[in-house]
């Protein structure tokens, strides 16, 4: 099982039938322990691995070629439900395939099922009434959220890949927080036609993968102009960086808020994780960002609004099945004036103008961690101003609306995973990779697996 995972010409050696047949066996004998998955695809994935091998490799392109995936909860597959993680959309089954969902299995890719995720994406826990999702390298923490599942099913080796959905953090803390590689790609490069928001202008859709190579291949396969998604955009999605231009890459390490109140496990692991970039050659060197905490406050408050007009008959609806959590956050919408949202939004293109500027003049690629401390205990994390804290890292990006990538970096002395986080400019994705991808082919933290996942 992990030869196919990590070396992907061993996958081409086996049938896409015989791949999905043992990832399906694996799923079997861990999802009652780490409840990964809202519902595993079985009938699916089989039908469409035989599609896959009755298609001659010379006769076609398919990028993904029988590659088994996971997909987040909130994303449309057609035929089942999508619950978003909540009670309130029980029973709504998809007539149709989410654009993502259609790419990748046009692309050969076989969907063996749905990944858990936090109610209606919009918490850090990845706990739903459709189970408590269990971070695979220690079972009482939580795998981060939302894209809890997603995480979690590609640290298990449940899957090859998988697809999370990226608000404020959403897929960059489940991959930290798990030990894989998460990309959360520019705003509109890849649709979000069939996937459940929470707030529209800083939704994406992204994949999750042990290797920064199967992200890339899943990347290009999910990318592109959707002429149907009103919040698609034409760009120039290419990961054309090469490598003979690695040592002209500059990587920027802002040290003031993002390296503040860092737990020390986690500090160490960056600090390495920056050694080895600057042995790889990159130039590396400390830069200043000022805003940074200013937007982390305002992409919280902003982003409650716009998750207010999505559930806003649900929200007022005091029988709706909706968690207190959820409530929680929605009420902070309540609270923020026509004014002070116009002042915010003035205030999100001030700091993405400031981002843009720094990532223009001084250097290519931010480094920062994605999170401050390991992953929490389950019951720590339960409250809703965990949220706001765990994402700490994470939301200046997302106001950015820059691509980010979550990146395996090493372990705590407690064994548990961390991730450092790298940030480049809109639609420079290829920039990400081919820093990533060099990372990766001088350590081994990507190829490391949790004992709890393996035991018995």
């Amino acid at each position: 099982m992990i030869k196919l995972i990590d070396d992907p010409s061993a996958r081409a050696e086996v049938s896409a039938v015989e791949l999905t047949e043992a990832f399906l066996e694996r799923i079997e004998h861990l999802q009652p322990v780490l409840k990964a998955l809202v519902i595993a695809t079985p009938e699916l994935a089989i039908e469409d691995a035989r599609r896959v091998d009755r298609r001659s490799p010379g006769d076609d392109d398919l990028p993904l070629r029988g590659m088994p995936i996971m997909i987040k909860d909130n994303i449309d597959l057609a035929g089942y439900a999508t619950s978003a993680g909540s009670l309130c959309f029980k029973g709504n089954i998809a007539s149709r395939d989410a654009e993502v969902v259609r790419r990748l299995r046009d692309a050969g890719a076989i969907v063996l099922g749905k990944a858990n995720l936090h109610e209606f994406a919009f918490g850090v826990t990845s706990n739903s009434p459709y189970g408590t999702c269990r971070n695979p390298w220690d079972p009482e923490r939580i795998p981060g959220g939302s894209s809890g599942g997603s995480g979690v099913a590609v640290a298990a080796d449940l899957c090859v890949a998988a697809l999370g959905t990226d608000t404020g953090g959403s897929i960059r803390l489940p991959a930290a927080f798990n030990g894989v590689v998460g990309l959360r790609p520019s705003i509109g490069a890849v649709s979000t036609r069939g996937t459940f928001p929470v707030a529209h202008s800083f939704d994406t859709v992204g994949p999750m993968a042990r290797s920064v190579a199967d992200v890339a291949t899943v990347f290009e396969a999910i990318a592109g102009y959707d002429a149907i998604d009103p919040w698609s955009r034409k760009g120039p999605v290419s990961l054309g960086a090469g490598r003979g231009e690695l040592d002209r890459i500059r990587i920027g390490v802002p040290r003031a808020y993002f390296f503040e109140e860092l737990d020390g496990g986690v500090e160490a692991r960056i600090e390495d994780s920056l050694r080895a970039l600057r042995d790889l050659r990159f130039t590396v060197r400390e830069i200043r960002l000022d805003g940074a905490r200013e937007a982390y406050e305002c992409y919280g408050r902003l982003v409650a609004t716009e998750a207010l007009a999505v559930h806003w008959k649900r929200f007022v609806d005091e029988g709706a099945p909706m968690g207190a959590d959820i409530r929680t956050r929605l009420e902070v919408g309540t609270r923020v004036s026509g004014r002070e949202c116009a002042a915010m939004r003035f205030h999100l293109a001030a700091w993405r103008r400031a981002v843009e500027r720094v990532l223009s003049d001084d250097v290519d690629v931010i480094a920062t961690p994605v999170a401050t401390s390991p992953p929490p205990y389950i019951s720590a994390a339960e409250e809703p101003q965990a949220t706001a804290l765990l994402t700490r890292m994470t939301r200046p990006w997302s106001l950015a609306q820059m691509p980010s990538m979550s990146l395996p970096c090493g372990f705590t002395s407690e064994e548990l995973p961390v991730g450092v986080q790298l940030t480049a400019p809109a639609w420079r994705e290829g920039l990400l990779v081919s820093v990533a991808g060099a990372y990766q082919r001088v350590t081994e933290w990507h190829r490391k697996r949790p004992r709890s996942a393996f035991a018995g």
